[in-house]
């Protein structure tokens, strides 16, 4: 574990409590739980989540049928695939109106409720109030001074023991006392009781009857406690109290009925556990636990403590001073991770559109899994800014989709393997809905299936290849080898009909579904011989030969975003879906083709810095790969300045989550990248991130790499091995008279050089340390 960094460079704080819980409420959260700290003095309100609470799915009041057609459609594909061939293109409308149908018991993600803390004597007034979210203890807290006494509230949501905790206290004795109740929405039947100073609410939803239960243990030193018969329980004359919450459904991933045991025996379990450890020994396990992964990564740009709110901070931005733009960038690319770690955790399931928070029960696009961009979005950064374990979640969600897929790939496609298109919920939704522009998206799959070949690629682990990726990327790529058509025009194999999100017309073979499909033909190449599938690597190597790779390059050097020459450039769209081969894909490469990287900057110029949250994250990774550093910070300066909330949340608008992951993602991308077989160390360096330092960030192939630099250029290169084997790192630190050390060892390392890059043989487990003079 690495030494923490300084927590006043790394909290979120404001001198007044939230009113609005989407711009300003601080987010805690262990993966399958979530709070909101509003930081209210007289009525504290902490807005609860479950991430398995949801309407629709089986037992629907809709009816739900998984997105297949309800009703037999002979040749329906076959018949839009002869539109697109005989017209060039299709109107979405007419594609929805052949192969799509109105959606049924999709489903939303809903609020589980808010936790109400109304005290019992509110002061008039309050001194030196303060609410802050410290991103190095994953804790919040409000503190201020009332009637001469200093109060303090503390909360964390723990993954160890799998609760939200609160702390009340004061610096003076008997002066706790509240009301806490458990409030929630009115689409539910339930039944709220208190015993034992434990507060427990059970009921089910009335779309689908899902089951659920919380319970919230209050415990105090002190004063008294009193039960109430509407499950409400109050503290007087406390010296401090804490509370315990636990919540769960009896959702289960396990299609097709995604119904599982009643949660009361798991609630009462966890809390009953939970509250004998007590808070010093839950905080303690907690905070071991979440520093074990956030600790990982440093990153100094020379940022110092910052005397003003992060919502003022946030405001100034554009003309801060130099010290204070460092200190919100290096906040916002942690904050990402800190995100992430609370989102998605072993055995929830993954973020979805809004992490784990929600405060509505009809949030904006159902809080759902896209799967045309956002849910993938989500996980960029898991990889590099070494999270590798919150992608768990991800492969067990993905793995969970196969078998609806598969009847979906069937009935609507008549193919092999396992397909999910547009988006996708709890309960297996595979198929289509009517959203002309939002509704027939194949490629989905595969491009999921890049996140397992990248875990591979970043953690080298091969069983996880055999045993997880390979089967998931061969069930896809056999979808497709039976899903790919002939294209008159030129005889390749093309996507039909396919559509590039959320813009034009349907076509035949548009960049995007073209170079997806590519991605998953190359990274099933790469590894059939490994797991000892030559035959069907083989297969698949026919069908790549034979595949439009979807990187041509137009009439005004911009990059295709369809197979015709149809770009505009005056158009400004939010999505750049064409330059996937770039970012996250690794086709295009200012080193290895720099006539199509040329054709991506062409494109992605003339689409502009604008667009929504999410599209600004994107850019900054686009950017990064691209190698112009100063141009991804520029779009994450337009990010915070346009697309980031008083919390530091992304938004589309309204609030969507990806936008903070993608950024992260890109903030790593402008540090180290390795896409293309080598560690590129400090690849896309803004000139304004003149010194600094990173520590921690990980390169494909088991590196972790720790830069120091100056003047813009690094001085010290570390890279901790986990592999046996050639290494070649690229820098310009390897043109100077540079020196190779194994730490272990403390002997020099031959390496060879071939301009800015050098090779040389590593060892697992092994440091080795490059530096220049003076040594």
């Amino acid at each position: 574990m690495r030494a923490s960094a300084d927590p006043r460079t790394l909290t979120l704080w404001y001198d007044e409590p939230a009113t609005d819980w989407e711009r300003e409420s601080l987010p805690i959260g262990n993966g399958a739980l979530g709070g909101g700290v509003f930081g209210t003095v007289a009525r504290e309100r902490v807005q609860l989540n479950e991430k398995t609470l949801w309407t629709g799915g089986p037992g629907s009041a809709e009816g739900y049928d998984f997105g297949n057609w309800t009703g037999p459609r002979p040749d329906a594909l076959r018949h839009v695939r002869e539109l697109v061939d005989r017209d060039g293109r299709a109107a979405p409308e007419v594609v929805a109106d052949a192969l799509g149908q109105r959606r049924r018991g999709f489903g939303a993600y809903q609020p589980f409720g808010e936790l109400v803390l109304d005290l019992a004597d509110p002061p008039a007034e309050v001194a030196d109030y303060r609410r802050d979210l410290d991103l190095t203890r994953a804790v919040a807290s409000v503190s201020y001074r009332a009637d001469g006494v200093w109060h303090l509230r503390e909360y964390f949501a723990t993954a160890v023991d799998g609760v939200i905790v609160a702390r009340l206290s004061a610096d003076r004795p008997g002066r706790i006392g509240f009301t806490a109740s458990i409030t929630a929405p009115d689409n539910r039947t339930r039944t709220t009781t208190a015993s034992g100073g434990r507060s427990t609410s059970t009921g089910a939803l009335h779309d689908n009857g899902m089951r659920f239960e919380s319970q919230l243990q209050v415990l105090t030193e002190g004063g008294t406690r009193t039960d109430h018969p509407d499950g409400s329980i109050t503290v007087a004359g406390a010296d401090s109290a804490v509370l315990v919450f636990a919540a769960g459904t009896d959702y289960a991933d396990a299609y097709p009925t995604y119904r599982g045991p009643d949660p009361h025996r798991r609630v009462t379990e966890t809390v009953d556990a939970a509250s004998a450890k007590g808070w010093a020994r839950l905080l303690d396990a907690h905070e071991r636990d979440y520093r074990e992964l956030f600790d990982r990564v440093r990153l100094d740009l020379g940022q110092r403590p910052v005397d003003v709110p992060t919502d003022e901070l946030l405001r100034g931005y554009a003309t801060a001073s130099p010290s204070d733009r460092r200190a919100l960038e290096a906040l916002y690319f942690q904050y990402g991770r800190y995100l992430l770690i609370s989102s998605s955790r072993q055995g929830t399931l993954p973020a979805n559109l809004q992490g784990v928070w929600n405060n509505s029960v009809s949030p904006p696009w159902s809080a759902d899994y896209h799967v045309n961009i956002n849910l993938q979005m989500n996980y960029w950064p898991a990889e590099t800014t070494n999270l590798s374990e919150t992608t768990a979640p991800l492969f067990s969600f993905v793995d969970a989709l196969r078998e609806p897929g598969a009847v979906t790939a069937r009935e609507l496609h008549g193919s092999r393997g396992w397909v999910v298109n547009n988006e996708t919920n709890p309960f297996g939704f595979t198929g289509v809905h009517d959203w002309a522009t939002a509704f027939w998206f194949p490629e989905a799959g595969a491009w999921l299936a890049q996140h397992y070949y990248e875990h591979y690629l970043f953690t080298g682990d091969r069983r996880f290849l055999r045993e997880r990726a390979y089967p998931v990327m061969r069930e896809l790529a056999r979808f497709w080898l039976d899903g790919l058509v002939v294209d008159h025009r030129d005889g390749t194999l093309v996507v039909s009909p396919g559509y590039s999100p959320e813009h034009g017309d349907f076509s035949a073979g548009p960049a995007m579904s073209q170079q997806i499909v590519r991605q998953l033909f190359a990274n099933v190449v790469s590894t059939a011989d490994d797991v000892g599938d030559t035959a069907f690597g083989a297969e698949v190597r026919a069908a790549l030969d034979r595949l439009d790779p979807g990187t041509r390059i137009g009439s005004w050097g911009q990059l295709q975003e369809w197979k015709d020459d149809l770009d505009d450039p005056g158009n400004t769209h939010r999505h750049v879906s064409h330059l996937f081969a770039l970012f996250p894909g690794n086709a295009i490469s200012p080193l290895r083709t720099p006539d199509l990287a040329a054709a991506a900057k062409t494109s992605l110029t003339a689409r502009g810095d604008g667009g929504t949250g999410w599209s600004k994250a994107w850019k900054i990774n686009f950017w990064a790969r691209l190698l112009d550093g100063d141009h991804a910070h520029r779009v994450l300066a337009e990010q915070l300045i346009g697309s980031t909330t008083a919390n530091l949340w992304d938004t589309h608008p309204p609030f969507q989550l990806d936008g903070n992951f993608g950024a992260t993602s890109g903030v790593a991308e402008m540090l180290l990248q390795s896409q293309d077989g080598v560690v590129h160390v400090l690849p896309a360096l803004p000139g304004e991130w003149r010194d600094g330092s990173c520590a921690g960030l990980r390169a494909r192939g088991d590196v972790t790499v720790d830069v120091r630099w100056s003047g813009g250029v690094a001085r010290e290169i570390a890279l901790a091995t986990g592999q046996d084997g050639p290494v070649t790192v690229r820098g310009p630190l390897f043109r100077a008279d540079f020196r190779l050390v194994d730490e272990r060892t403390g002997q020099p390392v031959p390496a060879s050089v071939d301009g800015d890059a050098a090779t040389f043989t590593a060892r697992a487990g092994h440091r080795y340390v490059a530096t220049v003079p003076p040594y």
